[in-house]
């Protein structure tokens, strides 16, 4: 597979939230826990080997929280994939990391776990010369779109009836800066 259970990403520990939470890579066996966790916090699911297809595909930047002292206690996951594009000013080909999915557990939530999964990843999936990052929202999750504008995340567009049950998202973007 390409991962291990071993690499710390970082150790997440506010004093909030007890017992500390290690962001790490997603291995095989955690992801019948990621699915849960998903099942559990939005309302879109994906069939396992969706999953199984980003973790096989980009491994370094799929990647849980889970209980320091109990690493098998997913409490929430984020995934990307690359997708190489036109860039929307220019012909030439870019590299855009593309927000799959992000979730944390609901007696977790607002302690900054999701803030860190997503910084660790951005890190990692970095790697891959990533032009920009990208994300689509729903429009009324004010708190995720909180959270992607701390992250100087911008609106760029909304997508019109992009969720299954017909609500908008907003299309947001982060570009790398190269100097």
């Amino acid at each position: 597979m390409g991962t291990d259970k071993d690499t710390q990403t970082s150790i997440f520990n506010k004093s909030k939230v007890n017992p500390p939470i290690l962001i790490r890579k997603c291995t095989l066996e955690d992801l019948d826990k990621v699915k849960e966790v998903n099942e559990n916090e939005l309302p879109e699911d994906y069939p396992f080997f969706f999953y199984k297809s980003i973790l096989d595909n980009y491994p370094d930047s799929f990647l849980v929280a889970s209980v320091k002292n109990n690493p098998n206690e997913i409490r929430g996951y984020v995934m990307w994939r690359v997708e190489r594009m036109p860039s929307k000013n220019s012909l030439r080909l870019v590299n855009k990391a593309h927000l799959v999915s992000i979730a944390v557990s609901e007696d977790f939530q607002r302690l900054g776990i999701a803030s860190a999964l997503l910084s660790d990843s951005m890190l990692a999936i970095k790697k891959k010369k990533i032009n920009e990052y990208v994300l689509e929202v729903r429009v009324s999750n004010y708190r995720a779109i909180n959270l992607y504008e701390g992250l100087n995340f911008k609106t760029e567009g909304i997508k019109k009836k992009y969720y299954r049950d017909g609500e908008n998202a907003y299309y947001m973007v982060y570009k790398v800066n190269k100097h």
